[in-house]
């Protein structure tokens, strides 16, 4: 059974549109980048792509004001993944992203219980990874983690913390499998 919560009087939220997802006017964009069908991008003003970058079918990628969104050279990011910066993502040089992976730099704060949790304020970190990761399909990354350089995440995985490089973590949440060698 599902208990009742009494909550503040909450005015209906009024939602506004992000558009269809079609912007290509680059902050700037390298020589050599593949943008397949599907994939929807959004704020692209304030996202920085270097060379020969691959972003897969029906992936999000969404640019925000103010915040550094940055994917180096050589990177590849799969089909399905959702990319949020409204904290800032910088994402290394030649770097390999699996299949719908997520990656959000923001989530709500809970500690006001009068306020349903889609009311509450947001709470912003920035998310970096390093040169040469490897980041498992349906993998998601939580806001404030930095993963090293060569470090490796494994399908599935919750990233809530830091990855130090040439690590291998997995699970969720995700934990030390071994160093790579």
């Amino acid at each position: 059974m599902i208990k009742s919560m009494i909550i503040k009087d909450v005015p209906p939220k009024t939602w506004n549109s992000h558009g269809d997802g079609d912007d290509r006017d680059f902050k700037s964009i390298g020589k050599g980048v593949v943008i397949e069908p599907g994939a929807r991008i959004f704020l692209a003003r304030f996202i920085e792509i270097e060379d020969n970058v691959y972003i897969g079918h029906d992936s999000i990628i969404k640019g925000y004001f103010d915040n550094r969104f940055a994917i180096g050279t050589g990177t590849w990011i799969g089909p399905q993944c959702f990319l949020y910066a409204s904290a800032g993502i910088e994402i290394g040089r030649h770097v390999g992203i699996g299949p719908k992976v997520v990656i959000v730099t923001s989530h709500h704060d809970i500690g006001d219980r009068s306020l349903p949790i889609l009311h509450a304020s947001l709470k912003h970190a920035p998310v970096v990874i390093g040169d040469g990761a490897d980041i498992g399909c349906s993998t998601v990354i939580l806001p404030g983690v930095t993963i090293g350089a060569g470090a490796q995440i494994g399908a599935g995985s919750v990233v809530t913390k830091d990855v130090p490089g040439y690590s291998v973590y997995a699970g969720a949440p995700a934990r030390v499998i071994r160093e790579r060698g």
